[in-house]
């Protein structure tokens, strides 16, 4: 047994934002036993990249870039840091963090605190072997957003095996209008310029919010296929409320993610991979919290997953557990990939009903 699985269960105990700084400094120290060798059907082959398997850590939980190599450890196909900014930031007024146990979720409203783009760039200078991205934002403050992302791309350029670029985040004010088609299509030019003048060249991704109408999604796709991007993540947490929370912290400002978050991030997913086609890879991010939600993901459009919420809440076995189902679902389809079903149900996703 891990250290990690033993000391879980004490974690659960501390408030939330002391337990995630617990868990980070616990990975720093503690050895990780090496994660099962993953069945080589789980492969992908995307972004210019071979992933060991589709299944990857969100960005939220390393933020600073800490322990990318101790997620990687933990079976993770590729791991996503950040979201990171140009100069340090406190973030929001605590509490900021929220479990809500009864739905399997958890609203946040953290506001990017992160150490800093130099920070994170001194400890990825050392990076481990594996598959990292890392997630770029703009300061709270910034005169110029747009500028806090090319800063980011010139920064991370030869760390990063690919860029997120997060304008969907609803805890930083007005950082959603980026996502609007004008806007949109200003910060790509200068980041696809910015990233093309870089060597190595890196792939970029849009990480997009759940909320999005379908004229907002049909602007998203457009601008980014226009503009050379090269992925999209789908999809950030959501500032709905579901009638069917329970918790006492349901109506807390924030995003919320995890149970909750998977229709709608779905339904979304499966949008945008009709719309793109076969255009770009999609990563599916919203609920993912067993191998039927990552499945599910896969066949409604996306070529890679992550999750979060579900390893805050249930630990570092949930990655195990995903995998080892996958690799049952390949081997009882019959297909000689888990790339095979990726799409397959696409239409069936985009129109279910809320």
């Amino acid at each position: 047994m891990r250290l990690a699985e033993i000391a879980q269960p004490l974690i659960q105990l501390l408030p939330p934002e002391t337990a995630h700084r617990a868990a980070i400094e616990g990975l720093k120290v503690a050895p990780l036993r090496a994660a099962k060798p993953c069945d080589p059907r789980l492969a992908v082959d995307v972004l210019g990249r071979r992933f060991r398997n589709p299944l990857g850590l969100a960005a939220g939980f390393d933020k600073n870039a800490q322990v990318p190599g101790a997620m990687l450890g933990l079976g993770f196909g590729f791991v996503e840091v950040g979201t990171l900014t140009p100069r340090p930031q406190a973030g929001n007024p605590r509490p900021r963090l929220f479990r809500l146990r009864e739905d399997g979720a958890v609203v946040n409203r953290l506001g990017f605190n992160n150490d800093g783009y130099e920070a994170a760039r001194l400890r990825l200078a050392r990076r481990p072997a594996g598959i990292i991205g890392v997630n770029v934002g703009a300061n709270k403050d910034a005169v110029d957003r747009v500028a806090d992302y090319v800063l980011g791309v010139k920064t991370f350029a030869s760390a990063a095996d690919y860029f997120t670029i997060n304008i969907s985040s609803p805890n930083t004010p007005g950082l959603r209008d980026l996502q609007r088609r004008e806007a949109l299509d200003q910060l790509l030019a200068r980041l696809v310029g910015a990233r093309d003048e870089m060597e190595p060249r890196r792939p970029l991704l849009i990480k997009i919010a759940p909320d999005l109408d379908d004229r907002g999604l049909e602007d998203i796709v457009g601008v980014a296929l226009g503009r050379g991007v090269d992925g999209l993540v789908v999809s950030n947490t959501t500032v709905a409320r579901p009638a069917s929370l329970r918790s006492r912290h349901r109506d807390e400002a924030g995003g919320l993610s995890g149970r909750p978050l998977f229709e709608p991030s779905t339904r979304l997913l499966a949008s945008a991979r009709l719309a793109v086609g076969e255009a770009m890879p999609l990563i599916g991010c919203g609920g993912v919290e067993d191998a039927t939600t990552a499945l599910a993901k896969i066949e409604a459009g996306a070529t890679l997953v992550q999750l979060y919420t579900s390893l805050a809440l249930k630990g570092v076995g949930v990655v195990e557990e995903i995998l080892a189902g996958l690799a049952r679902t390949v081997e009882e389809r019959g297909v000689l990939t888990i790339g095979a079903l990726t799409g397959t149900r696409a239409a069936h996703w985009a129109r279910r009903v809320p």
